[in-house]
């Protein structure tokens, strides 16, 4: 599949974007752990989520849905997960395979994890290692899926992340509700922290300081009612978009602006982007926000490290925005972008060099030039952020940019051609 996109436009209007997946994939995953039915709304309903529920059936709970973003499951408890009869296929999704990992270490059963090409090679040795530490029985190939994972007793541990890893640390806290004891998991830097507020939400008793988490094996979850907001990762192309292309005034409703998640609007912000936050509210334990975003004459910028582990799904937009900007742009501490669903470093690097921008790349980021945005061929490599991101970089391109490999992009925003073109994008989807 490719996406064909004319060159210039502007975005317009009010949309709502896809469920956040982060909390779509956390609130099937506790809702199957759960005593009692756990009722969600709002849930994106892409590959990578229907993945982890496809899994949870495999292990006999009952799920009934998705339709329309809802879903109800009917939990099992901690301890009521049946042996699958067959391999959990994890898709594309590194946060099914990392999270379910934990999941499944402290089993009564034996179960492997598959994943689609690019999953394989992905690296699952930073969730391996640790789970291994509280008496988990994994193996992989060279630290790579299929995990092979034999359930064991395992035991609590405290470990400091040697990288900042939001699905890393899931995947131990999860174990450690299996675990003999107390599970504390250090960070060198803020992630987002779903899982906490989640596992809070489930009745399940965490401490929390800046930083550090911790929890006590042996409890119980209780099912909840769960909205789940829009995703900021799936917003972040429509504030690209709105931003570059001149004339543009976009509402996007009802988004996660969790703190932990809202690198993205920094770096943005501090780039020249007029976006506003209205309607601030607190959903089921998310902050949600309206957010207005209008065109703007962005200026290239030295982007904080703090803020990478705070939009490190969001790059291949920053490198757009980046693009785009007056002057250059240094993208640095930003290694963990080289293992996502691809190179994201090498693979934006290229697809912008194709299109005439100056791209220097470093081994953990870039430096960019910003310039005249030509048309051109691009290839995502599979990768449904890069592919969306260099869709929406046509507004500002002097003629049509074709991507290729787009298909993934059902993965984590099945509609974004609609609304794409909804907007104000003048896409054209070609299958083949």
């Amino acid at each position: 599949m490719q996406y064909i996109v004319q060159p210039g436009g502007a975005l317009r209007g009010r949309l709502r974007v896809p469920g956040d997946k982060s909390i779509s994939h956390r609130s099937v995953i506790l809702g199957a752990l759960s005593n009692g039915v756990t009722e969600v709304t709002g849930l994106l309903e892409g590959a990578d989520v229907l993945a982890t529920i496809a899994a949870f059936r495999a292990m006999g709970v009952a799920i009934e849905g998705p339709r329309e973003g809802c879903l109800r499951i009917h939990g099992v408890g901690l301890q009521g997960l049946q042996a699958p009869q067959i391999p959990l296929d994890c898709g594309n999704s590194g946060t099914a395979m990392r999270l379910l990992a934990g999941v499944l270490a402290g089993q009564r059963f034996a179960s492997t994890l598959i994943g689609d090409e690019s999953l394989q090679r992905r690296p699952m040795g930073r969730v391996i290692e640790p789970l291994r530490q509280m008496g988990a029985r994994i193996t992989a190939q060279e630290g790579r899926a299929p995990l092979q994972i034999v359930g064991a007793p395992l035991h609590g541990i405290n470990y400091t992340l040697p990288i900042a890893s939001a699905q890393v640390k899931s995947a131990i806290l999860l174990a450690g509700l299996y675990a003999k004891g107390r599970t504390c998991v250090r960070e060198p830097a803020p992630t987002r922290d779903h899982s906490e507020r989640m596992l809070r939400g489930f009745g399940y008793a965490l401490a929390q300081e800046p930083l550090y988490s911790c929890l006590e094996g042996g409890g119980t979850l209780q099912a909840q009612t769960i909205d789940v907001p829009a995703d900021i990762s799936s917003a972040t192309f429509f504030l690209l978009g709105a931003t570059i292309a001149p004339d543009s005034d976009l509402l996007l409703e009802n988004v996660g602006i969790n703190p932990t998640r809202t690198g993205v609007i920094e770096i943005l912000t501090r780039m020249g982007a007029r976006i506003d936050l209205t309607q601030l509210r607190e959903v089921g334990g998310e902050p949600v926000a309206d957010i207005r975003v209008r065109s703007a004459r962005l200026q290239g910028i030295d982007i904080p490290p703090r803020l990478v582990p705070l939009a490190i799904d969001e790059f291949p937009a920053v490198f757009i925005a980046a693009a785009c900007a007056e002057g250059r742009t240094v993208i640095s501490g930003a290694e963990e972008l080289r293992v996502k669903e691809s190179d994201r470093i090498a693979v934006m690097a290229t697809g912008l060099r194709t299109l005439g921008i100056a791209v220097e790349e470093q081994p953990d980021g870039a430096i960019i030039h910003g310039g005249a945005l030509q048309g051109g061929r691009v290839d995502s490599h599979g990768d449904h952020r890069i592919a969306m991101s260099f869709a929406m970089a046509a507004l500002r391109a002097a003629g049509p940019i074709q991507i290729e490999d787009c298909r993934n992009v059902a993965t984590s925003f099945p509609n974004f051609p609609e609304l794409a073109i909804e907007a104000g994008l003048s896409l054209q989807v070609q299958e083949g």
